[in-house]
């Protein structure tokens, strides 16, 4: 008896003894705290504010003026886009169409073969036919020489000028693109090739642009070598389309974003198989654990002390 309270009465005065040291531990962090607040946030707001005035004047990429950038393109509701939608392979056909007969002349399409284009937007026989008109060189023979062939859908679209060297004395030094994935190598995608094709306005006041050059705003510094080149009627469409400005930058911007991504309908059918697949899954899964479970949750253990 003596004992217990002997040991009570010593674990109350060890406390009493550590209390005070705790209390001044904390009381004397608190002020500390405080008086540095306003210094960290007074150092913070000068990082933050010397990083941007350091970006702003050092970094020669940055400038007022967003035309050296080029305008943002306007979002159009592309139907590709959709979660669940295919590509327009109408527009595709059509968009095809527009770069055989106006953009082939000075772009190549070099990673985008004949047989890519089978039930996309032509059957086979129609890409077989469209491929023999074209000749490629192929060999050597049985005696070493080259010879030119009649092309085939294995082949990739020919290339409009031999060399990059040959494509700049072609067009006044400038070196047309590869349009195989221009959707993808340009900001907006899609829209940027729509809002390039029929963004051609004559120059504001004050803005000057080199002789041969033209103006376009969508263009990162507004002059642009390649002249406007789709105006209306310029192709006359199988399907009867009328072929108007809008309709042929829509129909060959459809058929660019194709070629950049030919996968993409294959992709997007997987990805449903997918999704049904995995929640049918996770349904069953649910389901066992619920059915193993159940019994183990739901049962009451009951102690029965011995008599």
């Amino acid at each position: 008896m003596f004992s217990r309270i002997a040991s009570q009465a010593t674990r109350r005065s060890v406390q009493q003894a550590i209390k005070p040291a705790v209390q001044a531990r904390f009381a004397s962090t608190k002020p500390a705290a405080a008086a540095n607040a306003m210094q960290v946030a007074g150092v913070s707001a000068a990082i933050v504010g010397a990083t941007g005035l350091g970006y702003m004047y050092a970094n020669d990429n940055v400038h007022a003026n967003m035309a050296d950038e080029g305008l943002h393109p306007p979002e159009h509701p592309w139907y590709h886009n959709g979660p669940l939608n295919t590509y327009d392979h109408a527009a595709i056909r059509r968009g095809y169409q527009v770069y055989k007969e106006v953009c082939s002349a000075c772009h190549s399409l070099d990673r985008i073969a004949w047989r890519n284009l089978i039930d996309v937007s032509h059957t086979e026989d129609e890409v077989k036919a469209m491929s023999e008109q074209e000749e490629y060189q192929d060999g050597p023979d049985d005696n070493g020489d080259m010879f030119q062939r009649p092309g085939k859908p294995s082949d990739y679209m020919p290339r409009p000028y031999p060399n990059d060297e040959a494509a700049r004395a072609a067009n006044a030094g400038a070196l047309p693109p590869d349009l195989s994935l221009m959707t993808k190598a340009r900001h907006g995608g899609a829209d940027y090739v729509f809002a390039l094709l029929t963004g051609y306005v004559d120059a504001p006041g004050g803005v000057e642009v080199r002789e041969g050059l033209n103006y376009n705003p969508y263009f990162p510094g507004g002059a642009i070598a390649m002249a406007r080149v789709l105006f209306d009627g310029v192709v006359e469409y199988e399907d009867g389309t009328p072929a108007t400005t809008s309709q042929m930058a829509r129909d060959v911007s459809t058929f660019l974003a194709w070629a950049a991504e030919p996968e993409h309908d294959e992709r997007k059918k997987m990805g449903m198989k997918a999704t049904v697949i995995l929640t049918g899954l996770t349904i069953l899964s649910i389901y066992l654990k619920r059915f193993k479970w159940a019994p183990i949750k739901s049962r009451k253990i009951v102690y029965n002390p011995p008599k």
